[in-house]
């Protein structure tokens, strides 16, 4: 499967928007600079109390649909 492989670092002020309901997508650049509009709501089992922070692999199938989001090192990992 084609993945891409994310570094995220988001503040949960930055989430705020999310939070709020003012927002539903992140728009994050993967380490090879493409941009990935990621559903905001994928990275609620990585959300902390300071917000998303750590690398990641965003895995997706032929037709760009999103099919795991793993941490794969935690912040400053």
């Amino acid at each position: 499967m084609p993945s891409l492989e994310l570094d995220i670092a988001l503040s949960a002020e930055r989430l705020r928007a999310v939070y709020q309901g003012q927002a539903n997508r992140i728009l994050l650049r993967s380490r090879d600079g493409r941009k990935v509009s990621l559903p905001a709501h994928h990275l609620r089992p990585f959300l902390t109390h300071d917000g998303v922070y750590g690398s990641f692999e965003l895995e997706f199938n032929s037709a760009g649909e999103l099919l795991a989001l793993r941490r794969v090192a935690p912040r400053g990992g």
